[in-house]
């Protein structure tokens, strides 16, 4: 006889989601077991892949990758470390002998190959020089085998330097940099996520009324960048990993990990809502919500997959980090977060009513839907402009300027480049394969009367094949003019095999991909998408409407891009100086980001709409109560969303900023007006004509359609309210009464 004081019943729900949830329910302590492993083992394993990044991951198809790496083949020495010796004449006796007993130190120890300061005979020391004669150069050059911990000893030896003579002394150079790099990311990295998960917390205690549903989104992303770090410390282990991509797939996991969490925890205080006990409602939000968490994943997933078409090194790992974040992220929630409801289910407050179908967002849609093309219109042109100043916009290769001004890498970066102009690094550097006398005519001939070279700077062998001759050129090191000096280099070779490097030939090797596959890159994931929304919807106009919607507001996220980074837009509030660009592959990971997400809000929303409609809703009125009931979780969502990107926008590192407001602005845009606005307005338009397809494309999709609708059975309701329940001891005898 069922004790009349338990929480409803319900038959089992079918489906291998539901079995998931139930088997998780079920078996919570071994499933925490096991995410509890997975989180410390990507603590203490995962968190090395830093160590293990590389800055500035070379390409074996770029022309200026492949030219660094064949002088490296003929010169092979790991990098440098410099450096800059100020604020005393470069001949005051105390200075002299302190870095010349400085650097005959350092040239016996393992690892250097050889040390260059301004006091050796010859010509060269005296580029080490700098013009008003108080400033000299000490460059250490590293051999390919050296280890870290040797260049860390020359770096100390040299910051010994300082206060010697009364010089200051400030240390860089390239592996320098390289380390600085990877140090700030980690920092930038662990900030973001000190930040934002409190700021995440406080906020879903806000939403859910109560710190035991707030916790579990907090405790379920935690677990999955544990996962995160652990998938990519495997990648790092069979491809080169930039460091530039652990950040970006860090905010990538938290981001999902805690708005599939939000959307899981929400339902199962739906259902108690409905008067289901605890077992029952984490099997119907496995069935229903886990639904919609793995539709969601995999549009996202689609999205992301679009970037394995490029060669880019960067852009390939961040395809294989960012998948590999978003199915740990969907596993989490379908996983941990059932395992965690069925601890905490007891505890988290039960919603005495169920969402009302009139509200903010009902009246919203119905003052839309009246003037449906007047919103529909000014949405579009708000957004269009918006996305205007990505028109004009500039890739660039920034270099040390993707540092904070603080960082002494980046201090002896730019000291080189406006002191010491003879060993700057120049803005082409075309490698020649041929002695140093083939080089010079080569140089004399062919490259010094190009219109827009202002001159050669040097000819230099690089063993007994190779050669190097340092191109300048009038302008911006990086501008139209470079831009276009390398595409004659490239065109009029004289005969022999060279290879164009450089900035500026960096920066044209990756748009001539970019235009080389970007349109397979692009034709892949909208192909993607819209299979995937028509096996969900049964239409052709929904997914085709929904694809435009999501390009709009990309735009918008790009052209904000564009303003701030490029423009100098709020540069002082968020502590940058502007470098004249945005970093080259930064769009093509925004438009691949925001895309996914984008999508993620449209099945939210989309699944709601069409569940309704099933219900036998007319569009209007599906439209009206599926944003309804949506629009908090979906607002809720972005706003926690926001908080990460934000977050990660706050840290040091330009790249990390450009992608946390990037992906903040999209999502804020997508949530707001696009949701709330332009989406109910233009379905409003179309009416009926929403779920339009062909007749056999319409018999396909009762084939093999994929329906985020659930039949659910019927909750036997309660001899009392839910909340004063007392679990039954059956229940208690059985581990469901948690």
């Amino acid at each position: 006889m069922r004790n009349p004081t338990t929480a409803a019943t319900t038959a089992v729900v079918g489906g291998r989601l539901a079995a998931i949830g139930r088997f998780c329910f079920r078996h919570r302590r071994w499933v925490l077991g096991f995410w509890s492993v997975v989180l410390v083992a990507g603590v203490l394993i995962g968190g090395r892949v830093f160590e293990g990044s590389v800055a500035g991951a070379s390409s074996a198809t770029a022309e200026a990758d492949r030219g660094s790496a064949v002088v490296a083949a003929a010169d092979p020495v790991k990098g440098t470390v410099t450096a800059v010796v100020d604020g005393k004449p470069v001949d005051d006796p105390a200075v002299r002998a302190a870095v010349q007993k400085a650097t005959a130190g350092i040239a016996a120890l393992p690892g250097v190959s050889g040390v260059q300061d301004a006091y050796g005979p010859g010509p060269g020391p005296a580029a080490l020089r700098a013009a008003d004669g108080t400033a000299s150069l000490v460059t250490v050059r590293m051999a390919a085998a050296a280890t870290s911990a040797q260049t860390d000893t020359v770096t100390h030896r040299l910051a010994a330097l300082d206060g010697a003579g009364g010089a200051h002394v400030t240390v860089g150079g390239d592996l320098v940099l390289q380390q600085e790099v990877k140090k700030q990311t980690e920092q930038d990295t662990r900030f973001g996520e000190m930040v934002t998960l409190p700021l995440t917390l406080v906020v879903m205690v806000l939403v859910f009324g109560g710190l035991a549903a707030a916790s579990l989104p907090v405790i379920g992303a935690v677990a999955s960048v544990g996962g995160a770090l652990l998938a990519m410390f495997g990648f790092s282990r069979i491809m080169d990993i930039d460091t530039s991509v652990l950040p970006i797939a860090t905010v990538l996991g938290l981001g999902l990990s805690i708005d599939y969490a939000l959307l899981m925890v929400n339902r199962f205080r739906e259902e108690r809502g409905h008067g289901a006990g605890i077992a029952a409602a984490v099997e119907r939000t496995a069935a229903t919500a886990g639904r919609t968490v793995a539709f969601s994943g995999l549009t996202v997933a689609v999205a992301l997959s679009g970037l394995f078409v490029f060669t880019s090194p960067v852009l390939g790992a961040v395809a294989a980090a960012g998948v590999s974040v978003v199915v740990i992220a969907v596993a989490a929630a379908l996983t941990l977060i059932p395992a965690l409801l069925g601890f905490a289910g007891s505890r988290i407050r039960t919603p005495t009513a169920p969402v009302p179908d009139e509200g903010f967002f009902s009246r919203t849609v119905r003052r839309v839907r009246k003037r449906a093309v007047a919103v529909t219109l000014a949405s579009v042109a708000l957004l269009m402009a918006a996305g205007a100043p990505f028109l004009h916009a500039e890739m660039r290769s920034s270099g040390a300027a993707v540092l904070p001004t603080s960082s002494a890498g980046r201090q002896v970066a730019e000291t080189v480049d406006h002191r010491f102009p003879q060993v700057a690094a120049a803005p082409i550097t075309v490698v020649v394969e041929g002695g140093g006398p083939v080089a010079q005519a080569y140089a004399d001939d062919v490259v010094a009367k190009l219109p827009g070279v202002s001159g050669v700077r040097a000819v230099t062998p690089v063993g007994d094949e190779v050669s190097t001759v340092d191109v300048l050129v009038h302008g911006d090191p990086q501008g139209d003019t470079a831009k276009r000096v390398v595409d004659e280099l490239r065109a009029d070779r004289g005969g022999l095999r060279t290879y164009v490097t450089g900035g500026a030939a960096s920066v044209v090797d990756f748009k001539d991909e970019l235009l080389s596959r970007g349109p397979w890159a692009l034709g892949l994931v909208a192909a993607g998408t819209l299979v995937l929304l028509f096996l969900m919807t049964g239409s052709v106009v929904m997914p085709v409407k929904a694809l435009l919607m999501n390009l709009l507001s990309l735009g918008a996220s790009l052209g904000a891009l564009t303003l701030v980074f490029q423009d100098g837009w709020l540069s002082g509030l968020l502590g940058f100086s502007p470098t004249g660009g945005l970093e080259t592959f930064i769009p093509v990971l925004v438009f691949a980001f925001a895309f996914g997400l984008s999508m993620d809000y449209e099945v939210f929303l989309l699944s709601r709409i069409k569940e309704l409609t099933q219900r036998g809703h007319g569009c209007v009125r599906a439209v009206e109560l599926g944003v309804q009931r949506s629009g908090r979780i979906i607002t809720s969502a972005a706003m926690l969303m926001v908080i990460v990107f934000a977050g990660f926008a706050l840290g040091d590192m330009l790249m990390v900023k450009q992608m946390g407001i990037a992906l903040a602005v999209a999502v804020a845009v997508d949530a707001t007006l696009v949701r709330c606005l332009l989406v109910p307005a233009a379905m409003s338009l179309f009416g009926e004509f929403n779920w339009w397809a062909p007749a056999p494309l319409r018999r396909l999709h009762r084939r093999f359609g994929l329906s985020e609708h659930v039949d659910l059975p019927e909750i036997e309701q309660p001899a009392i309210p839910v909340q004063a329940q007392a679990p039954a001891p059956e229940l208690v005898a059985s581990g469901q009464a948690r």
